[in-house]
C-alpha cells in the first residue's frame, strides 16, 4: 500500500518500476510481450509447429520498407496497410537481443524525458520521431531493406534529452555542445559497427528521429513554443 520507510538506516525501498512514468513503461512492456512471444513460438513453447514462422509474418504485416514510399507517392497505391507501418515498425525487432536494447534506451530516457514532458507530448515525440524517421528512411535508402525496431523514437527522445541538456548547460553557465555528448558517442558506435559488419541504410532513420526530436522538443516541452521563445530573446 505504501513504500517501506527505513528512518533508521536512512533509506527507502522504492519498487524500480515507480521510478519510471508509465507512458515509456507501457511502450516497454509492449515490445517486450511481443518479443518475449516471438522468441517463445521460434523455441517451440508456444504455437506448436506453426510458431516457428510467427516473427516472419508478424515482419510482414509490421514491418516499414523503403519501396512503400514509392507505392503511396508515385504510384499512388496508399492504403491503411501501407500507412499503418509508420507506427507498427517499432513494436517487432529482429531478436531478443535487439529488442533487449530497444527496451534499455526506452527505459532509460523514458524516466529523464518522460519525467519532464507530458504523457501526451511524450507519445507525441516518440510517434512524431518514428514517423518522420521511416518517411526519412524511405526516400533516403539506397535500398529496399526493411525497417523494425524501436530506434527512431528512441533516438527521437535522445533529440529530447539534448534540448533538455542543452537548457540545463546554459542555466548553469557551462558549454552547451557537451549537451551533443551522448548523440556524438551512440554515432561513433554506429560508425565502428558499420565499419565491422557492413553498412545498413537503417542509421538513415535513426539520425532523422534524432533531428526531429531534437527540433519538435521545444514545442512539447512544458511551457511550449512561447517558453522557447522566450528563451531566445533572454540570449
Amino acid at each position: 500500500m505504501h513504500d517501506t520507510d527505513h528512518s533508521e538506516t536512512g533509506y527507502r525501498e522504492e519498487n524500480p518500476f515507480n521510478s519510471v512514468p508509465w507512458v515509456p513503461l507501457l511502450l516497454v512492456l509492449v515490445i517486450a510481450g511481443v518479443e518475449l512471444t516471438l522468441t517463445a513460438a521460434a523455441n517451440g513453447l508456444v504455437g506448436g509447429a506453426q510458431g516457428v514462422g510467427w516473427r516472419a509474418a508478424v515482419f510482414g504485416e509490421l514491418q516499414f520498407y523503403p519501396d512503400l514510399m514509392t507505392q503511396i507517392f508515385e504510384r499512388g497505391r496508399g492504403s491503411f496497410d501501407y500507412f499503418k507501418r509508420f507506427v507498427t515498425y517499432p513494436f517487432v525487432h529482429g531478436g531478443f537481443t535487439h529488442a533487449l536494447w530497444a527496451c534499455v534506451l526506452l527505459l532509460a530516457l523514458g524516466k529523464f524525458v518522460g519525467e519532464i514532458f507530458r504523457p501526451i507530448a511524450f507519445l507525441i515525440l516518440f510517434f512524431v520521431s518514428t514517423i518522420f524517421g521511416a518517411a526519412a528512411y524511405g526516400v533516403l535508402a539506397w535500398e529496399n531493406t526493411q525497417l523494425i525496431g524501436a530506434y527512431p523514437g528512441a533516438y527521437g527522445l535522445i533529440g529530447a534529452y539534448t534540448y533538455l541538456m542543452w537548457l540545463t548547460l546554459g542555466q548553469m553557465g557551462e558549454n552547451q555542445l557537451k549537451a551533443f555528448q551522448l548523440i556524438a558517442v551512440l554515432l561513433g558506435l554506429l560508425l565502428v559497427y558499420s565499419m565491422i559488419f557492413g553498412s545498413s541504410p537503417t542509421w538513415i532513420a535513426e539520425v532523422a528521429g534524432f533531428i526531429v526530436g531534437l527540433f519538435v522538443a521545444p514545442v512539447l516541452a512544458p511551457g511550449g513554443w512561447r517558453a522557447f521563445v522566450n528563451r531566445m530573446r533572454k540570449r
